[in-house]
Formats: structure tokens, sequence, C-alpha cells
């Protein structure tokens, strides 16, 4: 089988930049993580291989510097790692993202099921995983918290919905995004550290993937952040001062005028 997980690098903390012309993150000398909700995805397509055996491929869009992130990746038992790396895909939003990932998946080609996290923590979204499904033309599910059963063209799992749980029957090739009650992400181990350092990383640009310039980054970005701020609380506290029956009337004064 052939598994393609979908794999965003965010940033590792929250005390993030945005780019003033573009309101987009600025991603260049931030320390990066795997997107939590991504490894997930990872274990749950490694434990898939080790079950009916094939390859894992780890597939991501970003900045150069997100290689050594897909490394990691390696190193959680990815099998092959590509990165769609180029300019013309800098500022995408949900929609353009989709696309691209959409080219790198058929670069990839033949694959049997895709997998990707919820969403990512930086965005909170929850659209690349049904958009790019939507994109390849192939069926969806999302919030699978369980796959119960398995094989070459079908599975069934069981998906969090707002009532509970919902088991349903997927044909493949299909497209599932997972939350994290679904595994428990292993950890690297000396060997596969090891392996990982020697993997190379393949690297793709949007005329690689003959990709249309128009549908990738700002170009083919239909939504775009107008205003980025740090919301601000503020708390205005009253002292009441009185005997105890004083202070209720005064604070009974003070709720009729609210």
């Amino acid at each position: 089988m052939k598994i393609i997980v979908c794999i965003k690098q965010v940033p590792g903390t929250n005390e993030v930049k945005m780019d003033p012309v573009t309101n987009t993150i600025m991603r260049e000398n931030v320390a990066a993580i795997i997107n939590p909700f991504d490894t997930y995805a990872i274990e749950e397509a490694v434990r898939i291989k080790e079950k009916l055996g094939g390859e894992v491929y780890g597939l991501s869009m970003g900045i150069p510097a997100a290689a050594e992130m897909l490394r990691e990746a390696v190193s959680l038992r990815v099998n092959k790692a590509v990165l769609l790396t180029d300019r013309k895909f800098a500022g995408a939003d949900t929609l353009a993202t989709s696309y691209a990932l959409s080219k790198g998946v058929e670069k990839i080609g033949g694959y049997d099921l895709i997998i990707c996290g919820k969403q990512a923590t930086d965005g909170d979204t929850a659209q690349v995983g049904p958009s790019l499904a939507k994109t390849l033309g192939i069926a969806y599910a999302t919030d699978i918290s369980r796959i119960l059963e398995i094989s070459r063209d079908s599975m069934r799992c069981m998906k969090i919905t707002d009532d509970g749980y919902e088991e349903i029957e997927i044909r493949l090739p299909a497209l599932i995004t997972v939350v994290k009650e679904i595994n428990m992400p292993r950890l690297p181990s000396i060997k596969t550290m090891r392996i990982a350092r020697k993997t190379e990383i393949e690297t793709v640009s949007l005329d690689d993937v003959s990709g249309d310039e128009t549908r990738a980054g700002l170009k083919g970005s239909p939504t775009q952040v107008r205003r980025t701020f740090v919301p601000v609380h503020e708390v205005k506290s009253t002292e009441i001062q009185g005997t105890a029956a004083e202070q209720s009337q005064k604070l009974a004064e003070i709720l009729l005028k609210m």
C-alpha cells in the first residue's frame, strides 16, 4: 500500500512575526516543528504500512529549511519525502495550498491513501485536507479517531461528530484527516535518526510539477489576511466598601446599571 502523509512545518513558538506587506507568517529564522496533529497522521500511516506492507511518503510545501522537518518525519519511519519549495508558492491560502499539494501528489503518483492531521496549529482552518481531496476528485472523511479495518481497496473507521461517533466505510483511494485520539506517536530510534540524516529530500518547484502559476501562492489565493493583532484583555474592578447590607445595596445598583 502506498500512503502519502501531508506534513506542515509550523512555528514552535507563539511569538511569531507577520510580514507587514503580505500579512503572512515570516517563517525564516523562526524555530519550527512538525505540526503536532501531523505526527498522529505519520504514526497511523506507519502502522498501516507495518500491517499491510508498502511505503509511506511525506509531502510538504514550505521554505527550503522545511527539508530538515521532513528528515525528522523520516526518523519517524516515513520512507521518502518530497518538498514543494518555490517563491511562487509563498503566501498561499488554503485553496492555493491544496492545489500545490495536489501537484505534489500527482508527482508521487499511484497512491492508495492520503492522511492529514486534523488541522495546523498556526492556521486552525482544518480546510486543506478536504480541499485537497476535492481537488484530486477522491472521497474523504474528516476527524477520524480510529481505523477499524483496512484493506487495499476499502477501510472502515470511526469518525468524531457533534453527537458522538459514527462508523463509516470508504472506498480507496481516499483521504482522511485524523485527530489525536487515534494513536500515540512513537519516538525516533537511533537507527532511524541515522537513516534520516542520510536521506535525500526531493525538492520540486512549481515548474517541476507543471503547475499553473495563477493557482499558486498569492496569485492563486482568493482569500487574504487583511489584519492581524493580539487581543487586548482589559479588566476593570470596583471596590465596594461598607457593611454587608451597604455592599449588597451598592452591588445591586451597579448590576441594574449594566
